[in-house]
């Protein structure tokens, strides 16, 4: 038996199938580059980290510990971002089941809720992603900021669904105009995907 790594997920639908909101190309080039990257470059971390071990030689643990967290981050969200979208003529047009319940309960309307977490991902200082999480605690919904990859552990907070608002989610088909960007999102949401997410936590 091999030794075990983290792997690229596959994509829960074909290249093509989120077009004309997000195309071929974008979803190629930041699936198969962008994420792919991120999981070769924690792997290899590992890798270097086991070796100093094994070797007894010393490494730069804040560095590594720190390009971790970032590399770790950044496929963890992109394993929850690509099954939170799906083909336009397959997904509802808004939330449904008990999700649907729980953001009207804790935001008043769907409208409202995604206009907040629009402004979040718009308002991400650099590049980051918003994300909206549940907290079992005080059974509530959150909309929450994440900066870079590397605030995704929240272990009250786990995340439901994620929004990248790094540039390469979306340079190849908005250029430089994010926000029709995030309006092209919400025609391609997997609500039932994102619903099931909040059931398994309840």
């Amino acid at each position: 038996m091999g030794k075990k790594q983290y792997t690229l997920p596959d994509l829960p639908y074909g290249y093509a199938d989120l077009e004309p909101f997000m195309s071929e190309e974008q979803l190629r080039t930041h699936h198969d580059k962008h994420h792919s990257t991120y999981v070769k470059n924690a792997n290899s971390i590992i890798e270097s980290v086991e070796k100093a071990i094994k070797d007894g030689t010393d490494y730069n643990v804040k560095t590594t510990a720190k390009s971790l967290a970032f590399n770790l981050g950044g496929h963890v969200l992109h394993s929850y971002f690509w099954p939170s979208m799906g083909p336009s003529d397959k997904v509802s047009k808004e939330p449904v089941g008990e999700i649907a319940d729980q953001i009207k309960s804790d935001f008043g309307s769907y409208d409202r809720f995604k206009k907040d977490f629009t402004q979040a991902a718009s308002t991400v200082e650099g590049s980051g992603w918003a994300v909206l999480t549940y907290c079992n605690d005080i059974e509530k919904l959150a909309i929450m900021q994440v900066e870079k990859h590397n605030d995704v552990v929240f272990p009250e907070y786990p995340i439901l669904m994620p929004l990248d608002a790094w540039e390469h989610a979306f340079y190849i088909d908005y250029r430089n105009e994010k926000a029709k960007f995030f309006d092209a999102f919400w025609n391609i949401v997997n609500w039932d995907e994102i619903d099931n997410r909040f059931k398994a936590l309840k």
